[in-house]
């Protein structure tokens, strides 16, 4: 299949550019679809191209080497969200999770504040049940639209999935690029108000304005990975440009000149430091792609 002349692919683009971390190195070639048509064609017409999805840049840190095929960047091209009924919404895989939270406070729907805390777009929220102060984007999810490695669109129903804290196991794909979302009945005003409330306590809380990926590990059961961390004297640990976060411990700040392999080092000393004081394996929330810079070599 032949790509539409509006597909516009770029080669050797740098993902630092395109990171919250503002980190790692380039990829072979990128490619954002205008829309979910141009996505599919796209897929469909390289069907050997290794692919790697991406939304906001959070939750990633890019090896310095790079990326071997083409990174999808679902920004700016896949942002439908609209209300389907009393009670749902239709969100594309590129809405950032933000806009779905303000979307639905305006359309007076409750039970999406909280995703105005997730610094994704809903593809990557949907991929790995991202949540925030308490809330789960698959609570919210009554069915979803996949993506083939073959380019074609599939429905299925949130009972396909199994869902639990972080994770998720169903009908496999290429990327999330649709979902549709129930909510209840209420008042922008409430809905506004836990906004507001959530967005206050995040930045007191979290290091806000800072080149970071969110949380980098996942919470132990029954504990926090920000607790153990801030235990074991970790907070300003430095390696490179990298440190963890003085402000929440579960945080690594790129402090302008930070490569992927100096976090990967400070990943390292935390969860040599957690284990060894306290027995536990922190599990990585950050997703790391990519190769090493000695991989090119």
């Amino acid at each position: 299949m032949s790509l539409p002349p509006e597909v516009l692919i770029q080669s050797t683009v740098p993902m630092a550019n395109w990171t919250t971390w503002g980190i790692g190195g380039t990829a072979d070639y990128f490619f954002q679809p205008i829309n979910l048509s141009a996505l599919q064609a796209f897929v469909q017409a390289k069907p050997h191209l290794p692919k790697t999805l991406l939304g906001l840049g959070s939750n990633v840190l890019i090896r310095d080497g790079g990326i071997t095929g083409a990174v999808i960047c679902l920004r700016p091209g896949l942002l439908e969200c609209r209300r389907v009924d009393f009670e749902r919404v239709y969100v594309e895989g590129g809405v950032a999770c933000a806009k779905v939270a303000k979307f639905c406070a305006k359309e007076n729907l409750l039970g999406a504040s909280f995703l105005a805390g997730i610094p994704g777009t809903m593809g990557g929220a949907l991929a790995m049940n991202a949540g925030a102060f308490g809330g789960e984007t698959w609570s919210l999810v009554e069915s979803v639209v996949i993506l083939t490695e073959a380019g074609l669109l599939c429905e299925y129903p949130a009972s396909a999935f199994k869902v639990s804290y972080r994770h998720i196991e169903g009908p496999q794909g290429l990327a999330f690029v649709g979902a549709y979302l129930r909510c209840e009945k209420g008042s922008a005003q409430e809905a506004e108000a836990e906004i507001r409330a959530l967005l206050i306590h995040r930045k007191k809380t979290q290091p806000i304005g800072t080149r970071n990926a969110g949380s980098v590990f996942k919470n132990p059961e029954g504990d926090y990975a920000a607790r153990l961390i801030e235990a074991c004297a970790l907070k300003g640990l430095q390696s490179g440009g990298a440190t963890v976060s003085s402000k929440h411990a579960n945080f690594i700040i790129n402090e302008g000149h930070a490569t992927a392999a100096d976090v990967e080092l400070l990943i390292q000393w935390i969860q040599e430091a957690v284990f060894l004081k306290f027995g536990i394996q922190l599990v990585l929330e950050v997703k790391i792609l990519g190769k090493h810079s000695s991989d090119n070599t």
